[in-house]
């Protein structure tokens, strides 16, 4: 049996076969939709079911129960139950399609004994034709001379063809051991960019607030630099988890931003800190709704492990924040 599956903004149609998901079975009929990790974990393919119902072979873990309920979907993961009507509408729709760049490797250096910096300049992005395009927040996919792609979310603004990376050595990783050691300052490289829905939504104008695990940093880096000494900034409240002292790779910095951003709030948590450590212990999630209790007026962007951005989307729900107002960018993959 096959079910038609129907996209309301563009009235594209496509059909379903049994054991497929609607990812798999849009892609096979032409049809786009957004996806990166296609294992549940990004929620890049995030639908919204206006019609009909899916079920899963198991509950994906980029998913909230809660989105669930209010409707939402994920293409990589969902088998129809019935005919459907999908939702794709998302602000990604006004991004620039992706585009390969040659680029050289200006700078590479460590911020801590685990994130390494990288300086990336493309090549003629000051030619109009070629000048970058993409929203703070979003990511690239760097081609390294393996000619394997990996996923990055870009820690700088675009300005002029500079792009600033922050990698995790991950011990034993293709990349981060071997690939990585091996180039230096002039080393020749491929990008694809922009890709992503992670990015500041102006139009909420809401209170933010930031949540990040390790170099999930990086994109809210990102965004904050954006807003940075502009007069419609609103309040934003930044939480940065990680292990160790020594993984706060930019904290003097950080703790600089408040001169340049509206009311702005730091608070590094440590769920390993010791006992030398006089700031926030525990969870970066539960600092946050320790401090700020009711969210219902925020827009949230979370950024950084799997698991932190699932319990973090399922606590703030549970206090009052809204489905539609939080928005995720979870490093299921080798994001570094």
């Amino acid at each position: 049996m096959s079910f038609r599956i129907e996209i309301a903004e563009t009235r594209q149609a496509f059909f379903v076969e049994r054991g497929e998901t609607l990812l798999d079975a849009a892609l096979r009929a032409g049809v786009r939709l957004p996806h990166e990790c296609q294992l549940g974990g990004c929620g890049t393919c995030r639908v919204r079911v206006l019609e009909g119902a899916v079920r899963y072979d198991e509950a994906p873990m980029g998913l909230a129960p809660e989105e669930a309920q209010a409707g939402y979907a994920l293409a990589c993961q969902a088998r129809p139950e019935a005919d459907l009507l999908l939702s794709t509408a998302r602000e990604d729709e006004l991004c620039a399609d992706p585009v390969r760049h040659g680029a050289v490797l200006r700078e590479i250096r460590p911020l801590s004994d685990s994130v390494l910096y990288l300086q990336l300049e493309v090549e003629g992005a000051d030619d109009e034709l070629v000048m970058l395009n993409y929203r703070p927040g979003q990511y690239l996919k760097l081609v390294t001379p393996d000619g394997v792609a990996r996923s990055f979310s870009m820690a700088s603004v675009p300005t002029g063809g500079l792009i600033d990376l922050h990698v995790r050595r991950i011990p034993g990783g293709a990349f981060t051991d071997r690939v990585l050691p091996s180039l230096q300052a002039g080393a020749r490289l491929e990008v694809d960019l922009p890709h992503g829905a992670f990015f500041y939504r102006a139009r909420d104008y809401r209170p933010l607030l930031m949540v990040a695990t390790g170099t999930g940093l990086a994109p809210i880096k990102a965004i904050l630099e954006s807003l940075m000494d502009d007069p419609d900034c609103p309040p934003v409240s930044l939480y940065w988890g990680n292990r160790q002292r020594q993984d706060l790779y930019l904290h003097e910095q950080i703790a600089a931003w408040g001169e340049r951003l509206y009311d702005f709030q730091y608070v590094p948590v440590l769920s390993r800190g010791g006992p030398d450590w006089k700031g926030r212990h525990g969870y970066v999630h539960h600092a946050a709704i320790e401090d700020l209790g009711d969210l219902s007026e925020h827009a949230i962007y979370l950024c950084g492990s799997p698991d932190m951005v699932r319990d973090a989307k399922q606590s703030f729900v549970e206090r009052g924040a809204s489905i539609d107002h939080i928005y995720a960018d979870s490093f299921t993959f080798q994001r570094g």
